[in-house]
């Protein structure tokens, strides 16, 4: 059976000798066919680069976005936590006015009643009594028992080591920019947990990311709280004086091990307890140039 096939001519210059070469067809297709498959080779190799290189800038865009808006959200958490012990001396002013207020009406009695006469100190006398009743550390006016005398935190909770420090932080399960609002004290499982002041269980139980949980209230809007707790030595509405167990350390709630989180509260806000601890006692730490 005869093939087809292409006759190729060669021609030299010089002698002017010719030469056939015979080309068949499955020769040329086959050319043909490696040379638009390495077409579609490039084209692919070309389009998967480009694709590559789109990717790669979206994914740098999309960085420098969340370092922006990291950066921006930790100034924000900044501004919240200035703000936020602004709020706690307002309020720990406002109180102080209000008990001052007080003294005042009570000494003066009503409005309507003439003073001509009466015995009872002036007002600038009042406020003299009550700036050094409040400097001898009296008994605050929202607990009725007179053993709760002492109401300011002035010992350590447990005993143990600083491992976090009060303020911005990165928070070690989202690996995101956080505020700590108290300190952590490592110890192992079970070590006792001590209130820091005379005062009032106002909460004992489970707390979302706290675990078990106690708050304890010393009256003018101070309140220390006790978390990861492993169990509870205290009920709410138990009043507890300086020293007296309320728990036991433990891991529960976002804890990567055992230790204690501990809070000072004014108003609400919370503020930094090292200046309560350092007070108590020599600072213990682990890690070196604690941001306090």
């Amino acid at each position: 059976m005869q093939q087809n096939y292409f006759i190729v001519v060669l021609a030299h210059s010089l002698r002017g000798k010719l030469r056939r070469i015979r080309v068949p067809l499955t020769v040329v297709y086959a050319v043909m066919a490696l040379a638009l498959l390495g077409c579609f080779s490039i084209f692919g190799f070309v389009s998967s680069y480009a694709r590559m290189a789109w990717k790669v800038a979206n994914y740098n865009a999309l960085r420098n976005e969340v370092q922006a808006l990291r950066t921006r959200y930790q100034n924000l958490q900044k501004v919240v936590n200035q703000t936020n012990q602004q709020m706690a001396s307002l309020q720990l002013f406002a109180s102080e006015v209000s008990v001052a207020y007080g003294i005042k009406q009570k000494l003066e009695g009503p409005s309507g009643i003439s003073a001509e006469g009466r015995l009872v100190p002036t007002f600038p006398e009042s406020l003299a009594q009550y700036s050094s009743l409040r400097n001898y550390g009296g008994a605050t006016s929202n607990f009725s028992r007179r053993w709760h005398t002492n109401v300011q935190p002035s010992i350590w909770p447990v005993e143990g080591r600083l491992m976090g420090a009060f303020g911005e932080r990165t928070d070690p399960f989202s690996g995101e920019g956080a505020m700590h609002t108290g300190v952590d004290i490592s110890a192992p499982t079970g070590t006792v947990v001590r209130t820091t002041a005379d005062g009032t269980v106002a909460f004992a139980g489970w707390s979302n990311g706290y675990g078990r949980l106690i708050i304890v209230d010393h009256g003018s809007g101070i309140e220390t709280y006790y978390a990861h707790l492993s169990h509870f030595g205290v009920i709410e509405g138990q009043e507890v004086r300086r020293g007296d167990q309320i728990g036991a350390v433990g891991a529960t709630g976002r804890a990567t091990a055992p230790h204690l989180h501990y809070e000072v509260r004014q108003g609400g806000a919370p503020v930094n307890p090292y200046h309560y601890l350092a007070r108590a006692g020599v600072v213990q730490m682990v890690k070196k140039d604690f941001p306090f």
